[in-house]
Parts: C-alpha cells; sequence; structure tokens
C-alpha cells in the first residue's frame, strides 16, 4: 500500500536532506574560526540547499519545475561532498565523520536521482496532467 505524499514533510528524501544539514551545523561549529566565512559557510549553505529545493519544487505548479529544483538539489550534493573532502584534506574533519556524513550525501543522491526518474517517467506516461498544485500556505506540523 502507497503512502499519499500531502507535503514535501512526508518525503524521506527531505527528511534525510534535514538531517544532513543538522550534521554539517555541528560539523562546522568546529572548523576554525578563520573558517567561519569560508568553507564553513560554503558547507552550511550546500546543506541547506539539499531540503530547501526540494520543498521549494515540491510546492511549484508544474513538474517540470520540481524536476529542475530536485536537480539543484543533486547538485549541492555533490558541491558538499567535495567541500567535505576538502575539510577532511584540511584535518578539519576526521575520517570517522566524513564516511558517515558521505554515506548520508551519496544515500541523499541515489534517492533525488530516483525521485527525478520516478517523475521523468510519469511525465511521459501522463502529458495531461502537468499541474501539480500541492502546497498549501498553511502546512500541517
Amino acid at each position: 500500500m502507497k503512502t499519499k505524499i500531502n507535503s514535501f514533510r512526508d518525503l524521506m528524501v527531505w527528511t534525510l536532506g534535514i538531517n544532513i544539514v543538522s550534521v554539517v551545523y555541528e560539523l562546522t561549529k568546529e572548523f576554525p574560526k578563520h573558517e567561519r566565512y569560508g568553507l564553513s559557510s560554503q558547507m552550511q549553505r550546500a546543506a541547506t540547499s539539499i531540503p530547501s529545493n526540494i520543498a521549494e519544487g515540491f510546492c511549484r505548479f508544474y513538474r517540470k519545475e520540481y524536476i529542475r529544483h530536485l536537480l539543484i538539489s543533486l547538485g549541492s550534493t555533490a558541491e558538499l561532498e567535495t567541500q567535505l573532502e576538502i575539510a577532511h584534506n584540511l584535518k578539519y574533519v576526521g575520517e570517522d565523520k566524513k564516511n558517515n556524513l558521505l554515506k548520508d550525501i551519496k544515500h541523499e543522491a541515489r534517492m533525488l536521482t530516483s525521485l527525478v526518474s520516478a517523475l521523468n517517467r510519469r511525465q511521459r506516461l501522463s502529458r495531461t496532467s502537468k499541474h501539480l498544485g500541492r502546497c498549501s500556505l498553511t502546512p500541517d506540523h
């Protein structure tokens, strides 16, 4: 039985993205002060971009716009993965923390890729129902 998705909050891909943001913020707290506006800030922005674009895309009216936002999120996973590697090379992040976060980032990227593929398949099957319009202005919490 499929669960009805009423909000972006119901998406596992969004939930994992939120978790990644929390981990990145905790991780970057330990960075040197001189990285506050450098690598630390870049990692935080890339991480935040992942669930933010998933949510924004979900609320768009057209499937094509949703897919575009998911692809931006996917790009942010690659950006964050690269920045994590740089932080590790600079000895700001240990091997275990890097590997744990990397595992989540790669899982997020796989889920985004799968969601984009599913939406593309659905779009090919149903060219008439382009309008999604699923977002309400008053979200359920």
